[in-house]
């Protein structure tokens, strides 16, 4: 099996900075991309960003330029540096992997981690 642990969340004001992390552990033979989604209240599921094994990275329009994502493959980790924070920006973030491991290829979430922009 496979987890996903995030850390990082909390509560932030307007122009502040978080850094979200998430380690993935379990079994694991290779990992496709990372990828960090947020849920808002009464709102659906988004992509904010993500990053291939080649390191190809794509973003939100919300959060270009505000918002860097990286990893770091050897240790299954990956990162969201999130710059000039805005009220908007809050909600539950997930990190997301696609790993193939003797399952297959699969995409795994982890539990979430809050993240609050307010004065």
């Amino acid at each position: 099996q496979v987890q996903l642990v995030e850390s990082g969340g909390g509560l932030v004001q307007p122009g502040g900075s978080l850094r979200l992390s998430c380690a993935a552990s379990g079994s694991i033979f290779s990992i496709y991309f990372m990828s960090w989604y947020r849920q808002a209240p009464g709102k659906q599921r988004e992509l904010v960003a993500r990053i291939t094994s080649g390191d190809t990275t794509n973003y939100a329009d919300s959060v270009r330029g505000r918002f860097t994502i990286s990893s770091d493959n050897a240790k299954n980790m990956v990162y969201l540096q999130m710059n000039s924070l805005k009220p908007e920006d809050t909600a539950v973030y997930y990190c997301q992997m696609l790993i193939r491991n003797s399952g297959g290829r699969n995409a795994y979430w982890g539990q979430g981690t809050q993240v609050t922009v307010s004065s």
